[in-house]
């Protein structure tokens, strides 16, 4: 019996910092039909690892444990295919999306090695999460030895590589943990594995391979090059790295035995090509034109477009050809912190006063924090704000950079500071449009993905600050639908993305234009953070490196107390997740 074209469906499963999601969507007109969420058990662990023993963890570490992915596929999706109420032998295809750059060490079958008994405590044996940017000095020795020899590739990473990326990552393990490394046979994208367990087969993706692992007409990184950086680097690529790249769409393989009997799905379908969150959600948005910028909005902000001519854009994160659709130059720049700077705000600089004045009023911290920040006039706390509390990736790439807040006074209210960090988040989006637009690759629309698309001040005050119409996507599950329609091109019910993405993706076009009398205001406070910006991260001043030099050297002085002592450290509780913060 053939399947009803009308009644075929596909499931995407997009991974995210904190839980996996998965929706149901049919492929003929993209509705969603069902989803769930499933918590990852072991959330992140920055702090200790919790997974064995609570050792404490060095600052600027961030790992996972990748069976808690696993329990994404046996959990979030038959929940999903309950919640739709549909037969599962409808579905014809599967495909995932994850944050990137995650790594997930292996042997040769694919078994992460913090799952061997010998390695269950090393923390190198973990997954190094997206926000692991523990690799900063990896990354600086990287881009100065790449500018020194005139490495051609540099370029098309805006002249810097990221601490978050696979080489960075992969040197740290080197030279901190040899035994790992040499025990480790794949260096696989958290994207790749996940892909691996459903159908069986390990195929790189053409997107993290060409913006994380510096895949670049068709070559990584020269054996001569990594040999430069350490002797024993030299064949990490064919050692650790090289596999067959998958093209985005592409069917992976199939759904194994296994698979089928985790998920409920049937065995056989096409499993698609991994994917990126951010690069993911384009079709999901139908943006996949070019001029149209897609900013995801959560615990990060990752920008994504597609051009037609190649340009070197300075501190972009990647340019990639096919690299979001087939046939387009895909091009990549984020901001490490956004929604995580406004949870870390909410979580340790709030007094129990507005908590509890936000109760009363049954809304959230951050909803009431906005009510009392909407209602000031543009300047008015007398505050600018630098939103690098995780670092900078575009465009400085320097995940050694620290927030700031300037303009403080005693009169200052938790509101003003809360405004000035939304307001920085928006300028520094800013900063990577003129760097596009300066660079040949022009900016014409910001289409916003995300759980932060909710807060409606929020969204205003981009566009007026970008100087851009603003269009937001119509789905909440922006990633995990991009993902499906991925999973309905690999199945074949479409021939390309290109295609798909106009029938199973929909956005509300200018659903906020700029106010010209509010951007005028804001320009003289964006003159102000490039001051800042420039000064801090390009002027010479060190001083934020120098403080977390200082802030390493004294944790490792500090006597090692139980896991259970985080508040003697005076460490700060979990943050808000992003799809609370509107």
């Amino acid at each position: 019996m053939t399947l009803d074209p009308r009644r075929a469906l596909v499931i995407g499963v997009d991974y995210g910092t904190l839980s996996g999601r998965a929706v149901v969507v049919r492929a003929a007109d993209g509705a969603e039909l069902g989803s769930a969420v499933h918590e990852y058990r072991h959330a992140v662990m920055d702090r200790t690892l919790t997974a064995s023993g609570d050792a404490p963890l060095p600052p600027d570490w961030a790992l996972q444990v990748p069976a808690d992915y696993v329990d994404v596929l046996k959990n979030a999706v038959p929940a999903a295919i309950a919640a739709a109420g549909v037969d599962p032998a409808d579905v014809i295809g599967i495909g995932t999306d994850f944050t990137a750059c995650t790594m997930v060490p292996t042997t040769a079958d694919g078994t992460p090695l913090c799952e061997l008994d010998q390695f269950a405590d090393r923390p190198h044996a973990y997954v190094k999460l997206w926000k692991h940017h523990a690799a900063q000095a990896h990354a600086d020795r990287i881009n100065t030895l790449a500018h020194e020899r005139g490495e051609p590739w540099i370029a098309r990473y805006g002249g810097l590589i990221s601490s978050e990326w696979e080489f960075a990552k992969g040197l740290q393990l080197l030279e901190e943990d040899r035994e790992v490394y040499d025990a480790m046979k794949h260096w696989v994208e958290a994207a790749d594995w996940i892909i691996w367990q459903l159908c069986g087969q390990y195929v790189r993706n053409a997107c993290t391979a060409g913006y994380k692992g510096i895949y670049q007409d068709g070559a990584y990184p020269s054996e001569n090059f990594l040999t430069a950086l350490n002797p024993d680097f030299g064949t990490f690529v064919s050692d650790k790295l090289e596999h067959r790249i998958g093209q985005l769409g592409e069917a992976a393989g199939r759904l194994t035995a296994q698979a089928a009997e985790w998920t409920g799905l049937p065995e056989g379908i096409a499993v698609a090509v991994g994917n990126v969150d951010a690069h993911v959600t384009v079709p999901a948005a139908n943006a996949v034109e070019p001029g149209q910028m897609v900013a995801i909005m959560g615990t990060s902000t990752c920008h994504v477009m597609n051009g037609d001519e190649l340009h070197d854009v300075p501190g972009m994160c990647g340019v990639v050809d096919g690299g979001i659709v087939a046939g387009s130059w895909g091009y990549e720049a984020g901001q490490s912190g956004v929604g995580d700077i406004f949870g870390w705000f909410v979580s340790t600089s709030v007094p129990p006063s507005y908590v509890e004045a936000a109760t009363e009023k049954g809304v959230s911290v951050h909803a009431y924090l906005t009510e009392l920040a909407q209602q000031q006039e543009i300047g008015e706390h007398g505050l600018v704000a630098l939103d690098w509390h995780s670092g900078n990736r575009s465009v400085l790439v320097d995940h050694e950079l620290s927030g700031l807040v300037i303009g403080q006074t005693l009169a200052t209210r938790p509101e003003d500071t809360y405004r000035a960090l939304l307001e920085a988040t928006a300028f520094g989006t800013r900063t990577i449009v003129e760097a596009f637009n300066g660079s040949g690759v022009p900016v014409t629309e910001l289409v916003v993905a995300g759980g932060l698309l909710k807060n409606t001040f929020l969204m205003q005050l981009y566009s007026d600050i970008t100087r851009l119409p603003l269009s937001t996507i119509v789905s909440d599950q922006g990633p995990a639908l991009g993902s499906a329609i991925h999973a309905a091109v690999a199945a074949g019910y479409y021939p390309d993305v290109r295609t798909a993405a106009p029938v199973m993706g929909r956005r509300v076009a200018g659903a906020y234009t700029p106010d010209e009398e509010a951007a005028a205001r804001y320009d003289v406070l964006y003159e102000e953070y490039r001051t800042l910006h420039d000064h801090f991260g390009r002027g010479g001043n060190d001083v934020m490196r120098r403080l977390k030099r200082i802030r390493r050297e004294a944790i490792g002085r500090r006597p090692r107390l139980s896991g259970g002592d985080d508040a003697e450290r005076g460490t700060a509780p979990e943050l808000t997740a992003p799809d609370e913060l509107a």
